[in-house]
């Protein structure tokens, strides 16, 4: 799938996200994480210990669905808000060096995405249904 330009300057500005997975039982867990994006791929995790988390214990069971969120407050007053929203698969283990190191990472392929307000503007009564788009 592909991303517009200014969701790509957006993606690269922002290494903090949200990752949400779902454990086997069917409860749903979110966890902030640093995350890497290729161009094809995101990229989440590190270390040695990572593969005892939760996050990868739910992929491993089998639960490769997930959704990965970058979103930020620009400003409070006036009221600034952006985000990206991405739906897609996780694989696991791969081994690489990250942007957090050298580690073991999920590999998160985007099946589909929502992305808002990537210009930055004042939130009003319409903005969101204005510069909503959606694609997958």
């Amino acid at each position: 799938m592909a991303f517009t330009e200014a969701e790509l300057t957006y993606l690269r500005s922002q290494p903090l996200a949200r990752l949400a997975t779902v454990a086997a039982t069917g409860q749903p867990d979110v966890v902030p994480v640093a995350a890497e994006f290729d161009g094809t791929y995101f990229w989440v995790g590190g270390g040695t210990t990572v593969v005892r988390t939760r996050k990868f214990r739910n992929i491993a069971a089998g639960n490769e669905k997930v959704a990965l969120l970058f979103d930020d407050m620009v400003s409070f007053d006036p009221f600034i808000v952006r985000g990206l929203r991405i739906y897609g698969r996780a694989e696991q283990p791969f081994e690489r060096v990250g942007m957090v190191g050298p580690g073991t990472y999920l590999r998160i392929t985007p099946t589909e995405s929502w992305s808002w307000n990537m210009a930055g503007e004042p939130v009003g009564d319409d903005w969101y249904a204005a510069d909503y788009r959606a694609h997958g």
